[in-house]
């Protein structure tokens, strides 16, 4: 057995259309975000969910709410799942941030945190996850950094191929998490 995660990225933010990192800060979805929230919920209607987990960033958030509020499916919020804190940097230009990702996959932005401390929390939500819902399909949404950490995590890929690499939107990422998984790779 395994856990099938079904995972999504938070659908579009103000900040994503203006060109800004925002990192922990909250954001807002967007009126396109909205629907994209909309069309995530109907993409999923006829999967048999168990749960929905969610970063605790509002952008995030309201993506689970506009997506799944209207079935009953309990939905958590993990601060586990978070963006990468980006510490001094949160708000600034995604092209700005963009230069400086490389930097940052084991030393800390100025009064934030590095990309593999984002795995590790991931890597201790999957542990948990492993634990309670094994046998079971659960959609997770969060951020960038999330979705690094899962491919580093259960695909074996490195944060060093995935830091810098083109963001390329799709319609949801599905991984295997296996019964008795340990966590052991750190990307």
């Amino acid at each position: 057995m395994a856990v099938e995660i079904l995972y999504e990225t938070h659908a579009l933010s103000t900040d994503n259309e203006a060109g800004i990192a925002t990192g922990w800060l909250p954001g807002q979805l967007s009126l396109r975000g909205r629907q994209l929230a909309v069309e995530l919920g109907q993409r999923h209607r006829s999967r048999a969910i168990a749960a929905v987990f969610v970063s605790d960033l509002a952008r995030a958030v309201q993506t689970a709410e506009v997506a799944f509020g209207d079935r009953a499916i309990p939905i958590h919020t993990d601060a586990r799942l978070r963006e990468c804190n980006y510490g001094r940097y949160n708000g600034m230009p995604v092209v700005q941030l963009a230069a400086q990702r490389a930097r940052h996959i084991d030393q800390p932005y100025p009064g934030g945190q590095s990309y593999r401390q984002v795995v590790t929390q991931v890597r201790d939500f999957l542990g948990e996850l492993s634990a309670g819902w094994d046998g079971h399909t659960v959609v997770v949404i969060g951020h960038s950094a999330t979705r690094w950490a899962l491919d580093c995590l259960l695909d074996g890929k490195t944060l060093e191929e995935l830091v810098d690499a083109p963001f390329a939107w799709q319609p949801g990422w599905r991984y295997l998490l296996p019964t008795g998984w340990a966590g052991d790779g750190l990307g």
